[in-house]
Protein backbone atom coordinates (compact mmCIF):
# COMPACT_ATOMS: atom_id res chain seq x y z
CA UNK A 1 0.00 0.00 0.00
CA UNK A 2 1.25 3.14 -0.72
CA UNK A 3 -0.96 5.70 0.99
CA UNK A 4 -3.26 5.72 4.82
CA UNK A 5 -5.96 8.02 6.05
CA UNK A 6 -6.01 8.53 9.45
CA UNK A 7 -9.35 9.90 10.70
CA UNK A 8 -9.44 12.28 13.55
CA UNK A 9 -10.98 14.82 15.54
CA UNK A 10 -10.43 18.42 14.50
CA UNK A 11 -9.55 19.71 17.93
CA UNK A 12 -5.78 20.79 18.62
CA UNK A 13 -5.42 17.93 21.26
CA UNK A 14 -6.40 15.64 18.27
CA UNK A 15 -4.71 17.14 15.15
CA UNK A 16 -1.80 17.04 17.87
CA UNK A 17 -1.88 13.25 18.33
CA UNK A 18 -2.95 12.79 14.73
CA UNK A 19 -0.09 14.41 13.69
CA UNK A 20 2.42 12.27 16.20
CA UNK A 21 1.01 9.65 14.53
CA UNK A 22 1.25 9.89 11.18
CA UNK A 23 5.00 10.87 11.61
CA UNK A 24 5.55 7.45 13.59
CA UNK A 25 4.17 5.54 10.76
CA UNK A 26 6.21 7.49 8.02
CA UNK A 27 9.24 7.17 9.61
CA UNK A 28 8.37 3.50 10.15
CA UNK A 29 7.06 2.90 6.21
CA UNK A 30 9.12 5.61 4.48
CA UNK A 31 7.02 3.58 1.51
CA UNK A 32 3.41 5.00 2.92
CA UNK A 33 1.95 8.26 2.24
CA UNK A 34 -0.65 9.52 5.33
CA UNK A 35 -3.35 11.98 4.98
CA UNK A 36 -5.61 12.96 7.54
CA UNK A 37 -9.30 12.87 7.06
CA UNK A 38 -10.79 15.56 9.78
CA UNK A 39 -14.08 15.56 11.63
CA UNK A 40 -15.70 17.26 14.01
CA UNK A 41 -17.63 14.36 16.32
CA UNK A 42 -20.78 14.84 18.65
CA UNK A 43 -18.86 15.31 21.41
CA UNK A 44 -17.13 19.16 20.01
CA UNK A 45 -20.38 19.93 18.48
CA UNK A 46 -22.60 20.11 21.75
CA UNK A 47 -20.97 22.57 24.36
CA UNK A 48 -23.62 23.93 26.06
CA UNK A 49 -24.19 21.31 28.52
CA UNK A 50 -22.18 18.31 30.58
CA UNK A 51 -21.88 14.89 28.50
CA UNK A 52 -23.37 13.03 30.94
CA UNK A 53 -26.61 14.39 29.90
CA UNK A 54 -26.40 13.59 26.18
CA UNK A 55 -26.98 9.93 26.77
CA UNK A 56 -25.11 7.28 25.12
CA UNK A 57 -21.51 6.69 24.45
CA UNK A 58 -19.18 7.27 21.74
CA UNK A 59 -19.58 10.85 22.01
CA UNK A 60 -15.92 11.43 20.58
CA UNK A 61 -15.84 8.19 18.45
CA UNK A 62 -18.56 7.07 16.45
CA UNK A 63 -17.84 9.78 13.60
CA UNK A 64 -14.90 8.75 13.08
CA UNK A 65 -15.98 4.54 12.92
CA UNK A 66 -18.66 5.70 10.62
CA UNK A 67 -16.10 7.23 8.27
CA UNK A 68 -13.89 4.18 8.59
CA UNK A 69 -17.12 1.76 8.10
CA UNK A 70 -17.30 3.70 4.95
CA UNK A 71 -14.37 3.39 3.50
CA UNK A 72 -12.91 7.14 4.32
CA UNK A 73 -10.44 5.72 6.31
CA UNK A 74 -7.98 2.89 7.30
CA UNK A 75 -7.19 3.74 10.98
CA UNK A 76 -8.85 5.91 13.57
CA UNK A 77 -6.63 7.90 16.40
CA UNK A 78 -8.64 8.55 19.52
CA UNK A 79 -7.30 9.68 23.20
CA UNK A 80 -8.28 5.92 24.42
CA UNK A 81 -10.17 7.51 27.47
CA UNK A 82 -13.05 8.97 25.20
CA UNK A 83 -13.02 5.11 23.51
CA UNK A 84 -16.00 2.55 24.77
CA UNK A 85 -15.23 -0.99 25.69
CA UNK A 86 -17.99 -1.82 22.69
CA UNK A 87 -16.35 -1.57 19.32
CA UNK A 88 -18.45 -1.81 16.36
CA UNK A 89 -18.48 -4.74 14.14
CA UNK A 90 -15.82 -4.01 11.57
CA UNK A 91 -14.03 -2.66 13.16
CA UNK A 92 -10.93 -3.28 16.07
CA UNK A 93 -8.63 -1.35 19.01
CA UNK A 94 -5.55 -2.96 18.20
CA UNK A 95 -3.17 -1.32 19.36
CA UNK A 96 -2.54 1.46 22.62
CA UNK A 97 0.62 3.96 22.37
CA UNK A 98 2.89 4.17 24.90
CA UNK A 99 1.08 6.39 27.86
CA UNK A 100 2.57 9.47 29.40
CA UNK A 101 2.06 10.74 32.61
CA UNK A 102 -1.74 10.18 33.35
CA UNK A 103 -2.53 12.99 36.49
CA UNK A 104 -4.77 15.08 36.18
CA UNK A 105 -3.48 18.80 37.60
CA UNK A 106 -4.98 21.62 39.72
CA UNK A 107 -4.57 24.78 37.36
CA UNK A 108 -5.27 28.73 39.27
CA UNK A 109 -4.30 32.21 38.79
CA UNK A 110 -4.74 32.75 42.41
CA UNK A 111 -3.99 30.15 44.45
CA UNK A 112 -0.94 27.85 44.53
CA UNK A 113 -2.95 24.09 45.34
CA UNK A 114 -5.82 22.65 46.11
CA UNK A 115 -5.26 22.91 49.96
CA UNK A 116 -4.93 26.76 49.72
CA UNK A 117 -8.13 27.13 48.18
CA UNK A 118 -10.32 29.34 50.23
CA UNK A 119 -14.08 27.78 51.68
CA UNK A 120 -16.94 27.97 48.83
CA UNK A 121 -13.93 28.69 45.89
CA UNK A 122 -15.23 27.67 42.46
CA UNK A 123 -13.43 25.04 40.84
CA UNK A 124 -13.91 24.08 37.30
CA UNK A 125 -14.79 20.70 35.73
CA UNK A 126 -17.12 18.50 33.62
CA UNK A 127 -16.42 15.12 34.75
CA UNK A 128 -18.25 13.64 37.50
CA UNK A 129 -15.35 11.78 38.36
CA UNK A 130 -13.49 14.40 38.89
CA UNK A 131 -16.46 16.20 40.78
CA UNK A 132 -16.70 13.53 43.22
CA UNK A 133 -12.94 13.28 44.56
CA UNK A 134 -12.84 17.08 44.39
CA UNK A 135 -15.88 16.66 46.92
CA UNK A 136 -14.72 14.20 48.68
CA UNK A 137 -11.80 15.71 49.74
CA UNK A 138 -12.93 18.93 49.34
CA UNK A 139 -17.00 19.12 50.53
CA UNK A 140 -16.98 22.83 51.19
CA UNK A 141 -15.88 23.78 47.52
CA UNK A 142 -18.47 25.35 44.40
CA UNK A 143 -18.05 22.83 41.59
CA UNK A 144 -19.22 24.33 38.59
CA UNK A 145 -19.82 22.76 35.11
CA UNK A 146 -16.68 23.95 32.73
CA UNK A 147 -16.87 22.70 28.66
CA UNK A 148 -15.31 23.96 25.47
CA UNK A 149 -11.99 23.00 24.18
CA UNK A 150 -8.17 23.32 26.40
CA UNK A 151 -7.66 27.08 24.93
CA UNK A 152 -11.67 28.25 25.95
CA UNK A 153 -11.30 26.29 28.97
CA UNK A 154 -8.03 28.40 29.94
CA UNK A 155 -9.65 31.71 28.89
CA UNK A 156 -12.50 30.78 31.20
CA UNK A 157 -9.91 30.49 34.41
CA UNK A 158 -7.96 33.57 33.32
CA UNK A 159 -11.21 35.89 33.58
CA UNK A 160 -11.81 35.17 36.61
CA UNK A 161 -15.16 32.68 36.28
CA UNK A 162 -13.06 30.28 38.10
CA UNK A 163 -10.48 30.00 40.93
CA UNK A 164 -9.24 27.13 40.01
CA UNK A 165 -10.18 24.40 37.18
CA UNK A 166 -8.41 21.00 36.74
CA UNK A 167 -7.11 19.06 33.44
CA UNK A 168 -5.50 16.14 32.20
CA UNK A 169 -2.00 17.05 32.30
CA UNK A 170 -0.62 15.45 29.13
CA UNK A 171 -3.13 17.35 27.16
CA UNK A 172 -1.48 20.50 28.27
CA UNK A 173 2.12 19.32 28.25
CA UNK A 174 1.62 18.49 24.64
CA UNK A 175 0.40 21.83 23.78
CA UNK A 176 2.90 23.62 25.38
CA UNK A 177 -0.04 25.43 27.86
CA UNK A 178 1.22 24.82 31.36
CA UNK A 179 3.90 27.76 30.61
CA UNK A 180 1.34 30.32 31.07
CA UNK A 181 -0.60 29.29 33.95
CA UNK A 182 0.59 31.21 37.06
CA UNK A 183 -0.18 28.28 39.56
CA UNK A 184 -0.09 24.49 38.19
CA UNK A 185 -0.04 21.60 40.74
CA UNK A 186 -0.11 17.64 39.18
CA UNK A 187 -2.15 15.66 41.80
CA UNK A 188 -1.27 12.55 42.85
CA UNK A 189 -3.01 9.34 41.90
CA UNK A 190 -3.97 8.63 45.35
CA UNK A 191 -5.79 11.94 45.64
CA UNK A 192 -7.15 11.84 42.22
CA UNK A 193 -7.55 8.40 39.98
CA UNK A 194 -7.74 9.44 36.39
CA UNK A 195 -10.43 7.85 34.63
CA UNK A 196 -10.01 4.19 31.68
CA UNK A 197 -7.16 5.25 29.32
CA UNK A 198 -5.37 8.64 30.52
CA UNK A 199 -2.92 9.56 28.41
CA UNK A 200 -2.76 6.83 26.16
CA UNK A 201 -3.71 6.70 22.16
CA UNK A 202 -6.44 4.09 20.93
CA UNK A 203 -5.62 2.93 17.40
CA UNK A 204 -8.52 1.81 15.89
CA UNK A 205 -8.70 -0.21 12.47
CA UNK A 206 -10.86 -1.79 9.81
CA UNK A 207 -11.04 -5.56 10.28
CA UNK A 208 -9.47 -7.23 6.80
CA UNK A 209 -6.26 -5.50 5.75
CA UNK A 210 -3.26 -7.37 7.40
CA UNK A 211 -1.08 -4.55 6.30
CA UNK A 212 -3.24 -2.01 8.20
CA UNK A 213 -2.81 -4.18 11.36
CA UNK A 214 0.87 -4.57 11.21
CA UNK A 215 1.25 -0.99 10.83
CA UNK A 216 -0.87 -0.75 13.68
CA UNK A 217 0.96 -2.64 15.71
CA UNK A 218 4.18 -1.21 14.99
CA UNK A 219 2.91 1.53 17.48
CA UNK A 220 1.56 -0.61 20.21
CA UNK A 221 3.12 -0.59 23.88
CA UNK A 222 3.15 -3.70 25.60
CA UNK A 223 2.97 -2.46 29.05
CA UNK A 224 0.47 -0.08 28.45
CA UNK A 225 -1.63 -2.11 26.68
CA UNK A 226 -1.58 -4.20 30.02
CA UNK A 227 -2.61 -1.66 32.42
CA UNK A 228 -5.66 0.10 29.91
CA UNK A 229 -6.82 -3.73 29.14
CA UNK A 230 -7.08 -3.82 33.22
CA UNK A 231 -8.84 -1.02 33.40
CA UNK A 232 -11.05 -1.47 30.05
CA UNK A 233 -12.29 -4.92 31.67
CA UNK A 234 -13.16 -3.00 35.29
CA UNK A 235 -15.25 -0.90 33.12
CA UNK A 236 -16.56 -3.00 30.86
CA UNK A 237 -18.10 -5.11 33.56
CA UNK A 238 -19.23 -1.90 35.77
CA UNK A 239 -21.25 -0.95 32.78
CA UNK A 240 -19.80 2.18 33.26
CA UNK A 241 -20.04 5.24 30.06
CA UNK A 242 -17.17 7.62 30.24
CA UNK A 243 -19.15 10.12 31.71
CA UNK A 244 -20.01 7.84 35.05
CA UNK A 245 -18.24 8.77 38.42
CA UNK A 246 -16.23 6.33 38.14
CA UNK A 247 -12.49 6.32 38.34
CA UNK A 248 -9.57 3.43 37.46
CA UNK A 249 -6.07 3.38 36.82
CA UNK A 250 -3.42 1.01 36.88
CA UNK A 251 0.29 1.30 36.85
CA UNK A 252 3.15 -1.33 36.79
CA UNK A 253 5.36 -0.91 39.76
CA UNK A 254 8.35 -2.96 39.31
CA UNK A 255 7.06 -6.67 38.96
CA UNK A 256 3.74 -5.71 39.65
CA UNK A 257 0.50 -3.92 38.56
CA UNK A 258 -1.11 -1.59 41.16
CA UNK A 259 -4.98 -1.19 40.51
CA UNK A 260 -7.22 1.77 41.99
CA UNK A 261 -10.57 2.09 41.50
CA UNK A 262 -13.39 4.70 42.72
CA UNK A 263 -17.16 5.35 42.17
CA UNK A 264 -19.67 6.89 44.30
CA UNK A 265 -22.07 9.92 44.26
CA UNK A 266 -21.23 13.14 42.56
CA UNK A 267 -21.29 15.10 45.34
CA UNK A 268 -18.36 13.33 46.86
CA UNK A 269 -20.64 10.77 48.79
CA UNK A 270 -21.03 7.02 48.98
CA UNK A 271 -17.62 6.18 47.80
CA UNK A 272 -16.08 2.86 47.50
CA UNK A 273 -12.88 2.72 46.96
CA UNK A 274 -10.27 -0.41 46.20
CA UNK A 275 -6.10 -0.25 45.80
CA UNK A 276 -5.04 -3.68 44.92
CA UNK A 277 -1.52 -4.77 43.97
CA UNK A 278 -1.08 -7.95 41.97
CA UNK A 279 1.78 -9.63 40.54
CA UNK A 280 1.89 -8.50 36.42
CA UNK A 281 2.03 -12.09 35.71
CA UNK A 282 -1.43 -12.87 37.72
CA UNK A 283 -2.58 -10.15 36.80
CA UNK A 284 -4.51 -10.36 33.67
CA UNK A 285 -8.52 -11.21 35.00
CA UNK A 286 -7.68 -8.19 37.57
CA UNK A 287 -10.77 -5.78 36.11
CA UNK A 288 -13.07 -8.17 35.70
CA UNK A 289 -11.85 -9.88 39.71
CA UNK A 290 -12.03 -6.41 41.13
CA UNK A 291 -15.52 -5.46 39.13
CA UNK A 292 -17.34 -8.22 40.24
CA UNK A 293 -16.11 -7.91 44.07
CA UNK A 294 -17.78 -4.33 44.11
CA UNK A 295 -20.51 -5.80 42.01
CA UNK A 296 -21.51 -7.79 44.79
CA UNK A 297 -21.02 -4.71 47.14
CA UNK A 298 -23.80 -3.22 45.65
CA UNK A 299 -21.45 -0.70 42.99
CA UNK A 300 -24.66 -1.21 40.30
CA UNK A 301 -27.11 0.26 42.58
CA UNK A 302 -24.73 3.22 43.20
CA UNK A 303 -24.42 3.84 39.72
CA UNK A 304 -27.87 4.06 39.20
CA UNK A 305 -28.93 6.31 41.93
CA UNK A 306 -25.74 8.54 41.68
CA UNK A 307 -26.82 9.23 38.02
CA UNK A 308 -29.62 10.64 39.81
CA UNK A 309 -28.03 13.23 42.03
CA UNK A 310 -25.75 14.37 38.84
CA UNK A 311 -26.12 17.75 37.62
CA UNK A 312 -29.67 17.99 39.67
CA UNK A 313 -29.93 21.66 38.13
CA UNK A 314 -29.84 20.88 34.35
CA UNK A 315 -32.02 17.78 34.62
CA UNK A 316 -35.24 18.25 37.77
CA UNK A 317 -37.29 16.25 34.78
CA UNK A 318 -35.41 12.95 36.06
CA UNK A 319 -35.40 13.54 39.99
Amino acid sequence: MTKLTIATRTSQLALWQAYHIKDRIETSYPEVSVELNKIVSNGDKVLDKPLALIGGKGHFTKELEDEMLAGNADIAVHSLKDVPTYIPEGLELVAVTKRQDQSDVFLSHKYASLDELPQDAVVGTTSLRRRMQLLKKRPDLKVKDLRGNVNTRLRKLSEGQYDAIILAWIGLNRLDLLKDIPYTDKLSLDMMIPPMGQAALGIEIVTGNEKIREIANSLKDENTFICTQIERDFISKIGAGCSAPVACNAVIDGNNIVFRTMLGFPNGTNIMQEKVIRAIDESQDLGNELAKKMIDNGALELLINAEKTAFKEEMPQRL
